[in-house]
C-alpha cells in the first residue's frame, strides 16, 4: 500500500510540478498512443470526453490515457467475435505486455505506450492497476453476482481504482486530506460504474451477463426469464422497474458518498470532476423521468442539457443547484 503521506505530497507536488510531457517533446510512437487513447475516449467515453476538455491541456492526454486503457481492455473481454478461451488469452497477452513495459522492456502495442508514459510521469500506485485487470479478467468467467456486497468486490477493481488512478493527474489543493479524496474518488468510481451497469442491463443480456445482484432480483421477483422477455420486447415490466428504482438510489448513495472530497481538488480539476458528476448523475435523472424503463433503448442526456451541466461545473452555485434536484430519501441497503 502506499503510505498516504506519501501520498499527498505527490498529489500535491504535481499540482506546479511540470509534467514530462512537458518538458520534452514526445516521440511519434507515444504522441500516436496518446492519439489513439484520445479517441476511444472521444468515441466511447462522450460524457467523459465533455468533461476532461475542462481540464488544463496538459492534463487532458493522461486522462485520456487512462481511459484507452480501460477501454482496450473492456473490449478484449466483451468482444463478441471470440471464443471465451480465445478472449482470455489475448487479456492475458495484453496484460503481460504491459507488466513488461513497466519494467522497461519495449511494447509494440499501439496504445500502452500512452499509459506507460503516464505512469512514470505520476509516478502512479501500480496495485491498481493489478486490481483493474484482475477485475477485467472476472468478466470472462463471472456472469451474475449473489449479492450486492459480491458485485461491489469486482466493482473495487473495475471502478473504485479508476477513480483512485485519478487522483494524482487530477492533483489535490495544498491542505487536503488525502484520505477523504480518496474515499470521494472511490465512491464516484463506484457511482459512475453502477451507473452504467444500471443503464446497460440489455446490453449485458445480450453478452450473457446479469451485473444486478440476484438478491435484488429476488426481492422484486424479477427473474432471469423476465429479464430477456423485457429485453427482447424492448419493454420494462413493472417489477424489473421496481428493480432499476432501486438500484438508482444505491446508485445515487455512491453520488452522495463521493462528494466531500471534490472541493479538494484543484480548482480546474474541480470543475472537470463536478461536470462529470452532473453528466453521469444526469442518466439516473434521464431514467427516473423515463419511469425506470431501461428496455426501450440506451439513457442519453440531451445535448443540451448536457451543455447546461458542463456551465454547471465552472460555478459551486450552479452545481449545488444540480445536486439538490437529485435530493431523495436514501435507504440503508446494507
Amino acid at each position: 500500500m502506499v503510505d498516504p503521506r506519501a501520498g499527498r505530497r505527490t498529489l500535491v507536488r504535481r499540482r506546479t510540478d511540470t509534467t514530462p510531457a512537458q518538458a520534452a517533446p514526445l516521440h511519434a510512437e507515444l504522441v500516436a498512443a496518446y492519439a489513439r487513447c484520445r479517441d476511444l475516449n472521444r468515441v466511447h467515453g462522450r460524457s467523459y470526453y465533455l468533461a476532461t476538455r475542462l481540464l488544463p491541456a496538459h492534463k487532458r492526454p493522461h486522462v485520456h490515457a487512462l481511459y484507452g486503457f480501460t477501454r482496450w481492455a473492456d473490449d478484449l473481454v466483451d468482444a463478441v467475435d471470440t471464443s471465451a478461451e480465445e478472449r482470455a488469452r489475448r487479456l492475458s497477452r495484453w496484460a503481460d505486455a504491459f507488466r513488461a513495459g513497466l519494467g522497461g522492456v519495449p511494447v509494440t502495442d499501439p496504445l500502452l505506450p500512452a499509459v506507460l508514459h503516464t505512469i512514470r510521469a505520476y509516478d502512479m500506485d501500480l496495485e491498481d492497476f493489478d486490481r483493474f485487470l484482475a477485475s477485467m479478467a472476472m468478466d470472462l468467467s463471472v456472469t451474475a453476482y449473489p449479492t450486492y456486497r459480491d458485485l461491489l468486490a469486482y466493482m473495487e477493481g473495475s471502478a473504485a481504482v479508476v477513480g483512485t488512478m485519478m487522483l494524482p493527474i487530477l492533483g489535490l489543493a495544498s491542505g487536503a486530506d488525502v484520505g477523504v479524496a480518496r474515499e470521494s474518488a472511490r465512491q464516484l468510481g463506484l457511482a459512475f460504474q453502477l451507473t452504467n451497469i444500471i443503464r446497460d442491463v440489455a446490453d449485458d443480456l445480450a453478452r450473457g451477463r446479469v451485473y444486478l445482484p440476484a438478491e435484488d432480483l429476488a426481492r422484486f421477483g424479477v427473474t432471469g426469464q423476465i429479464l430477456a422477455a423485457d429485453a427482447a420486447g424492448r419493454r420494462t415490466s413493472e417489477p424489473v422497474r421496481a428493480l432499476i428504482e432501486y438500484e438508482c438510489r444505491r446508485a445515487l448513495g455512491h453520488y452522495v458518498a463521493a462528494r466531500p472530497g471534490m472541493a479538494m481538488l484543484e480548482p480546474r480539476s474541480r470543475v472537470c470532476i463536478r461536470a462529470a458528476y452532473l453528466l453521469y448523475g444526469g442518466i439516473i435523472e434521464e431514467l427516473r423521468w423515463a419511469g425506470f424503463d431501461v428496455m426501450r433503448g440506451r439513457v442519453r442526456v440531451p445535448p443540451g442539457r448536457r451543455a447546461a451541466m458542463l456551465a454547471a461545473g465552472a460555478s459551486e452555485h450552479l452545481f449545488s443547484s444540480w445536486q439538490r434536484r437529485w435530493r431523495i430519501d436514501l435507504p440503508d441497503f446494507g
